[in-house]
């Protein structure tokens, strides 16, 4: 998470997630419209393919509910389709 504006305002705190929260925050679905926001980051923000694989591994994946396998193969696929590897 990323905080804009720090120090502008007096009783608010404006934050975003940065890129990779945004992408793991769309694993789950995995709806076209998130593959397609999904492509989008990768290409516009660089994002790095081992950071996004080691932020799922260490912070995401321990907290998911259902099928791990299913959210593995989610990340590896969308590795494989928008990242440079």
């Amino acid at each position: 998470m990323r905080e804009l504006f720090a120090g502008h305002f007096r009783n608010i705190r404006l934050c975003v997630l940065d890129p990779y929260d945004l992408v793991l925050s769309k694993l789950s679905r995995n709806a076209d419209r998130d593959r397609e926001d999904v492509k989008y980051l990768a290409q516009t923000q660089k994002l790095d393919a081992a950071i996004l694989r080691d932020r799922y591994v260490t912070e995401l994946r321990p907290a998911l509910i259902g099928p791990l396998e299913r959210h593995d193969k989610t990340l590896e696929f969308w590795l494989e389709a928008y990242f440079q590897t």
